[in-house]
């Protein structure tokens, strides 16, 4: 009797148990839930014009692109207010003012072809465009196109304009960079990453091998570029090829850079030679100053809700306009390293403030700025406490996992996720892991169904 009464007992507490480890799980899971929710809610998403947020007064136009799920190029006026949209192609990339045309870019941007055609013979491929657009009128004039056969690593993300016929362009998909002169449809120069690097390097050949999403004409005529799968900056002459004493990094070195995006190179004359460029998947925006023949780190920024930086342009004024894409901003940091004027959006990937010339061409170095690194660790408070929680779960899983696959995640996932959304994900789904792994061990304990470890201790001595 007092037997079947302690089973009982013990099958009572275990029922309560149960039910309680249940009814955690469930809270755990209705909480993340309702956060997901609440950011899809309320969280920025520029897809259309009407969700783009104004920004701060600045002294001048400010005009952004981006690139991942959709594709927009906006333009902010001084006062803040959206002064051009336009998400006609798949992805924007590189933005640049055109000299002599104070209200006029010109940019590099991409579309999927899903449909055959003179142009793409298998579809998807992708059909590259370089257009200018004025951000007062809204004309777009198209200078350049060429359609590429596929529609992964088939994208030009940047170009340099040389003269009104010739542009210098950044080609992906053939892992080159040449120069083309528009009117004549000719190549007048091209290097090829293959001619100096070898292909069992970088990323996959033939497919993303280096991945080239950057190019700069030097005053001197040099070419500065990047690969981003080699992790290195490279400086070529068009006609006798690269110079690898000036080579900034190195393959799988991660401590100087990691997959970087959008260096700009600031000549002696105004503090260099230097380069400031965006450490992306390091978190971080950096600068290197030449000195006796190498590179050496100069200046270093980054704050706790920094992810996936792809752009950094040195104003004239000393500030830093950096893009930060998976931190769904664009922010411009003083020579104190506060941020003194930043806007939501959903995936930037390059800016330009018009008036302050091309990228970082009025800018001068850190060193001769006087610049002092600022790094910040913790967390990004400016959510409340949810959001504190939900986002040092994410920084403990984002340390846990290759920086690669947490921006792939945030990348590819809704406009509004960011590491808070992620950490929140990443709990609902461990939770949810774990419970359905508990209810499936006792369902098959209650039919008699036991798991025993393979390694275990014979006692009987056999």
């Amino acid at each position: 009797m007092d037997g079947d009464l302690g089973g009982r007992l013990d099958r009572t507490r275990s029922g309560v148990t149960r039910r309680r480890l249940r009814i955690a799980f469930l809270l755990i899971i209705v909480i993340c839930g309702a956060y997901l929710a609440y950011g899809a809610a309320t969280g920025v998403t520029t897809a259309t014009q009407s969700g783009v947020s104004e920004a701060p007064p600045t002294g001048n136009h400010t005009v952004v692109t981006e690139s991942a799920k959709f594709g927009t190029i906006i333009a902010y006026a001084p006062d803040g207010s959206v002064t051009y949209y336009n998400n006609t192609h798949t992805k924007y990339f590189d933005v640049d003012p055109v000299e002599g045309e104070s209200m006029t870019v010109e940019y590099a941007a991409t579309d999927t072809v899903h449909t055959g055609g003179p142009g793409c013979q298998d579809p998807p491929c992708t059909r590259n465009v370089i257009e200018r657009a004025n951000i007062s009128t809204g004309e777009v004039t198209e200078m350049v196109v060429r359609y590429d056969h596929r529609e992964n690593a088939g994208e030009w993300h940047d170009h340099v304009r040389v003269d009104e016929d010739r542009v210098v362009v950044a080609d992906i998909a053939d892992d080159q960079v040449f120069m083309l002169n528009t009117e004549t449809g000719i190549r007048e120069w091209a290097w090829e990453a293959q001619s100096d690097f070898p292909v069992d390097e970088g990323g996959s050949y033939p497919g993303d091998w280096a991945h080239i999403n950057d190019v700069s004409v030097l005053d001197d005529g040099r070419v500065m570029v990047s690969l981003r799968n080699q992790d290195q900056v490279v400086f070529v002459d068009p006609e006798t090829g690269m110079n690898e004493s000036w080579t900034l990094g190195e393959e799988d070195d991660h401590g100087v850079q990691y997959e970087q995006h959008n260096p700009d190179y600031i000549p002696e004359e105004r503090g260099g030679p230097a380069v400031v460029v965006a450490d992306s998947e390091n978190e971080r925006v950096q600068e290197f100053g030449r000195d006796d023949g190498e590179w050496t780190r100069t200046w270093v920024w980054s704050d706790e809700r920094m992810q996936w930086p792809r752009d950094a342009d040195r104003l004239p004024n000393g500030n830093t306009l950096i893009t930060d894409t998976n931190g769904k901003r664009l922010i411009e940091v003083n020579p104190e390293g506060d941020i003194v004027w930043e806007v939501e959006l959903s995936h930037p990937y390059e800016a330009e403030r018009l008036g302050t010339g091309d990228e970082s061409v009025g800018g001068r170095s850190a060193e001769a700025l006087g610049l002092e690194s600022r790094t910040e660790s913790g967390t990004d408070e400016s959510g409340g406490v949810g959001a504190e929680v939900f986002t040092v779960v994410g920084d403990a899983i984002r340390d846990l996992l290759p920086s690669r696959v947490v921006n792939a995640i945030i990348y590819v996932g809704p406009t509004w996720m960011g590491r808070p959304e992620f950490g929140a994900l990443t709990i609902a789904v461990l939770t949810g892991l774990t419970w359905g792994g508990s209810e499936l061990r006792r369902f098959l304990r209650s039919r008699g169904i036991g798991f025993r470890s393979p390694v275990y201790r014979d006692d009987g001595g056999n």
